[in-house]
Formats: structure tokens, C-alpha cells, sequence
């Protein structure tokens, strides 16, 4: 429901604490020990097991540092059993099975929980229900949905963040970095009330629960096609052969980082690729004479640069990629209105009418329907654009393109009457 009062809106203080945040420097009970053994692990679902309530989950991954998803550190925390630290590096297989018979049928509390869900499915761990505090938090309106600044805000108290771009593949994990972890479970049951209570206030109760069943049950999307065209710098390029030099080398770099399990930046910058597209190297020597190519970690692999290059310069004209960015669905929206204006003028007055609907319910516009879904609605998304007439029930046939497109039933009850009108009154 719309709120009505704005001093009644949770993102604009109720629920807060105006005085000054007290710093959250150390866990009550102090850092739990890491466990890595499978003794470890059957013990601490033991005590998971005896606890009440929700479960708040966190996974510390080695994003930027190494090419997996994979979760390098897990912590729990659940009322009447404690946090837990627990590092699945070492474990054998089977190790955490009492751990997933535990805590598998249990309410999840996470942050951002598309984040950590992948990884911790990859280990057998998966929740029968979902709370996400982060996503919560923007259905209920609040302008700072990180987590420090949401337990400010609700909870009066200071987490104090820097750890969490660290390279969790580290061992042995240094203390302050454990103690950072510990501290990102100890006030997530509470944060989750208070959201959950926000949530209930404004009548978003059954909205929230939809998205985080969405979250819950969708499965990570496939890489896309021509990854390597998010190679930075690749604007520069203006020819094709430069352009197969790119994929040929971030095909190659892409195979290395996978078996290295080390982040493709890491094995080589996007700015020394783009440097051998414009640079042509014919030799081992020119190769080397590149910026990067020559320093010592890049030189054991030269051949193999090498080798994608010459790939790349041996294609026959009809296998080199295209210039222009194939895409999948509508045109970039700045080509709409050259393309069709008609279809560019839908655009405008679809996102009006989300912009207007998402000021009046206290939503970010991109949760109340993905952008992309929008965009293919107005560009061709109903035959009646095409045919110039309008379709017998114009909500109807809204309706069934939106949940054609995963729109959830709340975002559908709300977006379709204004998108109706938008489009064809």
C-alpha cells in the first residue's frame, strides 16, 4: 500500500535511531573458531539444530582475485546456538551433509542473497524460505540499502565494513578479516525484523515474499553471447580484424584463468589486449614490446598470445566478427527514435507511468518491473504495435507478456492498469 504520511515512511526515519550510531567493533560472544573438519561441521549442525528461529547466512567469495563463484568462507548465526565460521576449502566430500540436513529446511536471513545463494547451492546448501534484508529494504523504500547503512538506520548500531573486496581464497584468513565476518551475521535476525515489521506497516508483506521466493528459485542465467565484447577499451577499435584479435585473446585468457581458477584480469589486463588488437604484434619479440606482454608473468604465456593473435589474423573475411554489437531483443533505446519513433514514443510514456507508480508506492521503478522486460514490451512486445490496431483486452494482453517475462503477480497487478492506459488510451 502506498504510504500515505511521509514522516510515516520507513525510509525517512521511523524505525530509526537519531542518535549517534555506537560502533560495533567485536562480536558479543566473540570470533568463533574456523571449522574445517568434518567432526567440526557435524557438531556446530548439532547446535544449528537445537537453535529457534531463522538462520542468517553470509559467504565470503574471492571475487576479483579468482575466476570460481565458489564460497571460501560461511557464516551462521541463529538464535539459542551462536555464530558459526566455517571454511568448505578443506572439507572432504560429504562433510557438509549434516550441516545441509540441518539447515536446509530453515528460513535464510541474507543480504543481497543473489549473491551468496549460487556459491552455497554449488556446496549442497540451499533454503526451503528466504528473507533478503538488502531487497526488503528496497521494497519498503529506503534510500541506502547497504548493509552498514541499514543496521545505522534500523538498529542504531555502526558496522564498520572493509574486508569484503578481500581475497578470501587467503590462508590462513587473517583475525581482523574473521572478526569482520562474524560481525556481518551478529545483527541480521535483528536487522530482519525490523525490516519485516517496515515491510508489514506499508502492506508489502506478500510483495516481498514473491520476490524472495523469485530470488530463492531462480537459477543463475547463462553467460551471455560475445562476452568479450565487455573487454574495456574495445570502443577504440575500428576494424574488424582488431575486433577477432579481442575474442581470439579473451577466449584464450578466459580458458587460462578458468584452469588456473584465477581472475582473467589477473592473468591479463583487458588494456594489454586491447594494445596487441591495435598493435598487430607478427613476432614473439613485438609481442613482448607491448605494454604488459613483457613482464615476467606475461612472457611464460607468450606463445599462447601469440598464437590467438595469428588465430585471428588467419580468419577469412566472412568468419571476422561484425563492428556493431549484436543484441538480443530491442536496439539500443538512443537508436528508437531513428529506428521507430512510434515505438520510441511508447518507451516514453510506459516509463512515465512507472516513474509516476513508483513514487507513489515507495519503489525503486526497477523493482516494480525489470527494464529490460520493459523495453521489450513497448519495442514489439504485443502484435498490435506492428499492426497499428488495438488488442480486444489491451490489460489482458499486458498481463500475459509481463508473466510471459517473469513478472511477478504483485508487479503485474500494479504496473499493468497504468502501462494499459500508457499505451493505448
Amino acid at each position: 500500500m502506498p504510504v500515505a504520511d511521509e514522516s510515516e515512511n520507513p525510509a525517512n526515519g521511523i524505525g530509526g535511531n537519531d542518535d549517534a550510531a555506537v560502533p560495533l567493533l567485536a562480536p558479543a560472544d566473540g570470533v568463533p573458531p574456523v571449522l574445517d573438519t568434518a567432526d567440526a561441521v557435524a557438531d556446530a549442525a548439532d547446535r544449528l539444530a537445537a537453535g529457534t528461529g531463522p538462520l542468517a547466512v553470509d559467504a565470503e567469495r574471492a571475487s576479483g582475485f579468482r575466476y570460481s563463484n565458489r564460497a571460501y568462507l560461511i557464516q551462521l548465526r541463529r538464535n539459542g546456538s551462536g555464530s558459526f565460521l566455517i571454511d568448505p576449502i578443506p572439507l572432504g566430500d560429504g562433510a557438509l551433509d549434516p550441516l545441509a540436513e540441518t539447515i536446509n529446511d530453515l528460513e535464510w536471513v541474507l543480504h543481497s542473497a543473489d549473491q551468496d545463494l549460487p556459491g552455497l547451492a554449488e556446496l549442497g546448501l540451499r533454503p526451503a524460505l528466504l528473507f533478503d534484508t538488502e531487497l526488503g529494504g528496497r521494497l519498503a523504500g529506503f534510500e541506502r540499502v547497504g548493509l552498514a547503512a541499514m543496521v545505522e538506520k534500523l538498529l542504531g548500531r555502526e558496522l564498520r565494513k572493509g574486508h569484503g573486496a578481500a581475497d578470501w581464497s587467503t590462508r590462513p584468513l587473517p583475525a581482523d578479516w574473521l572478526n569482520y565476518a562474524a560481525l556481518d551475521v551478529e545483527l541480521l535476525l535483528e536487522l530482519r525484523d525490523e525490516v519485516a515489521a517496515a515491510l508489514d506497516e506499508q502492506g508489502k508483506t506478500d510483495w516481498a515474499a514473491q520476490e524472495f521466493e523469485h530470488v530463492r528459485t531462480t537459477e543463475p542465467a547463462p553467460p551471455k553471447a560475445d562476452r568479450w565484447r565487455r573487454t574495456s577499451g574495445i570502443h577504440t577499435l575500428r576494424r574488424a580484424r582488431q575486433l577477432a584479435v579481442v575474442r581470439e585473446l579473451w577466449s584464450a585468457r578466459d580458458q587460462l584463468a578458468r584452469h588456473r581458477d584465477v581472475a582473467p584480469a589477473r592473468v591479463l589486463p583487458d588494456s594489454a589486449i586491447i594494445a596487441a588488437a591495435q598493435g598487430d604484434p607478427k613476432s614473439l619479440g613485438q609481442l613482448r614490446a607491448l605494454p604488459i606482454f613483457g613482464g615476467p608473468r606475461q612472457r611464460r604465456y607468450s606463445r599462447e598470445w601469440l598464437a590467438a593473435v595469428e588465430r585471428a589474423r588467419a580468419l577469412p573475411d566472412a568468419e571476422l566478427p561484425t563492428l556493431a554489437q549484436p543484441y538480443d531483443g530491442p536496439p539500443p533505446v538512443n537508436r528508437w527514435e531513428r529506428r521507430d519513433p512510434v515505438a520510441a514514443a511508447r518507451l516514453a510514456r510506459a516509463r512515465a507511468a512507472m516513474t509516476e507508480l513508483s513514487e507513489e508506492h515507495a519503489i525503486p521503478v526497477e523493482n516494480l518491473l525489470t527494464p529490460d522486460l520493459l523495453r521489450r514490451l513497448c519495442w514489439d512486445g504485443l502484435p498490435e504495435f506492428r499492426s497499428g490496431t488495438v488488442p480486444d483486452d489491451p490489460a489482458h494482453a499486458i498481463d500475459d507478456y509481463l508473466k510471459s517475462g517473469g513478472a511477478r503477480p504483485w508487479q503485474r497487478e500494479l504496473a499493468v492498469p497504468p502501462l494499459a492506459a500508457a499505451l493505448f488510451d
